[in-house]
């Protein structure tokens, strides 16, 4: 019963009263709704943008750091194979018997005979040490000359010093087959080890 008086007063409230009552009570839905969902949902929105743009911050970061990673990855890989080109011209170690299998490769190629191979001291100087060899070779004119530019096309560093030729007294040979006897000190180096 009490609702039906409820609805018979509203019924019979003058039209002003009815608006007035639907403006309220459309407010009270709106501010129920702004605190209720809208407000919660700005927060949300607000706070995932300020991640989003922490994190796209972090992300061009990150991009730039690999960019910079990248570019010195390739100047270490540069670096790293001027090293070995280099430890190949001026190696750590002596290494005697692949220097000497070079050069006794090569006379072998270019026609001449090894005589003698005689190994002298290592020399020190300020930044290097001197590998001495001295090399007793027999050929012909042409042949030493390809034994020499042989030995110029090698990767290691070696000068060929103290060169002295002989003619063979040989009285049948023209002067095209001259045959030489040549006294030569190949000199190699090596790199300073840090104690020496």
């Amino acid at each position: 019963m009490a609702e039906s008086k409820t609805a018979a007063n509203f019924a019979a409230a003058p039209l002003g009263a009815k608006v007035f009552l639907l403006f309220a009570l459309l407010g009270v839905l709106t501010a129920g709704y702004y605190l209720a969902l809208h407000m919660p949902l700005e927060d949300e929105i607000t706070t995932a943008q300020r991640t989003n743009a922490q994190l796209t911050a972090e992300l061009e970061q990150a991009n730039t750091q690999r960019k910079k990673y990248l570019k010195l990855r390739e100047e270490l890989a540069g670096r790293e194979a001027l090293d070995r080109q280099n430890f190949r011209v001026l190696p750590v170690t002596a290494e005697i018997p692949a220097f000497l299998d070079d050069l006794n490769r090569l006379a072998e190629l270019s026609g001449l005979l090894v005589d003698k191979v005689s190994p002298a001291p290592e020399e020190a100087e300020e930044f290097y040490i001197k590998v001495p060899v001295t090399l007793s070779l027999t050929g012909g004119y042409h042949q030493l000359a390809k034994f020499f530019y042989n030995i110029s096309r090698l990767e290691r560093a070696i000068n060929m010093e103290d060169v002295k030729l002989t003619v063979e007294s040989n009285a049948e040979a023209s002067a095209e087959s001259l045959s030489l006897s040549v006294g030569v000190q190949a000199t190699t180096f090596r790199r300073k080890n840090e104690g020496t």
